[in-house]
């Protein structure tokens, strides 16, 4: 059995995240608290609404109730990257060259590294926002569908259209393939073929409760989702993606909802936390679990690999969190 590491923190904890192999916890009070040689804090904001974990840096992007973006380094030390007075920050995006982007109701809001700002216009509230992982281009999504902006350019967006409201966004690895959370129980996908106006569309549902987290296995093989009482794993090696085909389903517990999924920063193994509080590690190429965590306070909500796949940080909606080391 893994060792368990608890951590006594006040108040919700909005994310759980590693910078290498240091965990970094961020609390709806607005505070970064790291261990490194000892608990540090940061306070990057006056209630914090949204972090992230930067895919294209070693560092962390948080949205606040005070109008902040603010980029958190590994040192814990904060910079400011935008700022929105009276405006509440929840949705925040890191993109390749220093780029960061955040939305601003109906608009998406893109800085530069160098400080340049952006904006695009958008036709609904953007509820969620991602960077392909090659050019600068980004996605946001909103009700109805996506729209897909080229940073660097004038032309027109790419809209994406499918009827619902979206409200999360996530390319694959490869930027083959576009996956939205939708309000109902469902994922829509749309392929990229690369010609606007010809993205196929893919339909992920049976789902009986809402999508609240998804995970790309490391080299884009498999899109693990919540909102079953399994973590449901799509698979993504195919051109054409999951269509025409059934997901794995891993981690089956009766009527016990999977809440939050992560992959292994290099092996196919996925780390699945349920609305009980337990965390199993499964293995995708044979189904084989080894329990992480024993059922605690509140559903898993946040759940983060280290850098070098021993360590899993998690938080949960009661505020339990902590650190389970799986190479003891």
């Amino acid at each position: 059995m893994p060792t368990v590491a608890p951590l006594d923190l006040d108040g919700h904890v909005v994310a759980a995240h590693f910078l290498g192999d240091v965990p970094f916890f961020a609390t709806a009070a607005g505070e970064i608290r790291r261990l490194d040689g000892g608990e540090k804090v940061t306070q990057a904001h006056d209630g914090l609404l949204t972090c992230i974990r930067d895919p294209f840096s070693v560092s962390l992007i948080t949205g606040g109730e005070d109008g902040k973006v603010m980029r958190i380094a590994a040192d814990g030390s904060a910079s400011l990257v935008a700022e929105a007075p009276r405006r509440w920050i929840s949705v925040v995006a890191g993109g390749p060259q220093g780029a960061v982007a955040y939305g601003l109701g109906k608009s998406t809001a893109v800085v530069l590294a160098d400080g340049t700002a952006k904006e695009f216009a958008e036709e609904r509230t953007v509820e969620a926002l991602a960077f392909a992982p090659k050019g600068l281009r980004i996605a946001a999504a909103r009700y109805n569908g996506v729209s897909l902006h080229w940073v660097a350019t004038a032309s027109a967006p790419v809209d994406l259209d499918w009827k619902g409201a979206h409200n999360g966004v996530t390319f694959s690895p490869d930027g083959k393939f576009l996956v939205t959370q939708m309000q109902e129980n469902a994922l829509h996908g749309w392929k990229l073929d690369g010609k606007p106006g010809e993205a196929r569309h893919m339909r992920m549902t049976g789902y009986p409760s809402k999508v609240k987290s998804l995970s790309w296995s490391a080299k884009g093989k498999w899109l693990a989702s919540s909102g079953a009482p399994a973590a449901i794993v799509w698979p993504f090696s195919g051109k054409d993606g999951p269509m025409g085909k059934a997901p794995l389903e891993l981690g089956t517990r009766a009527n016990i909802m999977a809440t939050c999924v992560a992959f292994h920063p290099v092996e196919e193994v996925l780390a699945i936390g349920f609305i009980d509080g337990m965390i199993l590690g499964v293995r995708v190429g044979d189904g084989k679990e080894a329990l992480l965590r024993r059922p605690g306070k509140g559903a898993i909500t946040a759940m983060s690999w280290s850098g070098n796949g021993k360590l899993v940080a998690f938080g949960s909606d009661a505020g339990d969190c902590g650190i389970i080391d799986i190479s003891a």
